[in-house]
């Protein structure tokens, strides 16, 4: 016997409001617990140095590099045309010496691109001792 002959089946289907509602739920919790970090700009304070001053050596060369890209090598001008016409001029400065001592005396408006020129021009003739200058700080 068939008690459901005048009976039509209903279809199963899926209610979607309740779901959004849980996933609005979940999305704000997520946008109220989530931190959103800004940075602005870097605060960087440079440091000064101390230091006695080192006793001359035969072997270095003086670099001079100041606010507007000049370049002077032993206190001669030097233009820099590309690193490898200064290497060859950091050799000739050198005078055969093995491996001469680089000081960078770069002026704090120089560019940061000028003082990588030199210690490009540096590796390229082949050495590899290089220091820097700076101004002892205020006591």
């Amino acid at each position: 016997m068939n008690f459901r002959l005048g009976r039509h089946r209903e279809e199963p289907e899926i209610n979607l409001i309740p779901l959004i509602d849980v996933l609005l739920v979940i999305l704000i919790f997520l946008m109220v617990t989530t931190t959103y970090s800004r940075f602005a700009e870097l605060q960087i304070n440079l440091p000064t140095a101390d230091a006695n001053k080192p006793e001359e050596r035969a072997n270095q060369i003086n670099v001079a590099v100041d606010g507007q890209s000049q370049y002077m090598v032993n206190r001669s001008a030097v233009p820099f045309r590309s690193p490898d016409g200064f290497a060859q001029e950091l050799k000739r400065a050198a005078g055969g010496a093995p491996d001469p001592v680089i000081i960078i005396n770069a002026d704090a408006a120089a560019t940061h691109q000028s003082v990588i020129n030199v210690m490009e021009a540096a590796r390229i003739a082949g050495y590899s001792r290089i220091t820097f200058t700076t101004q002892a700080g205020k006591k």
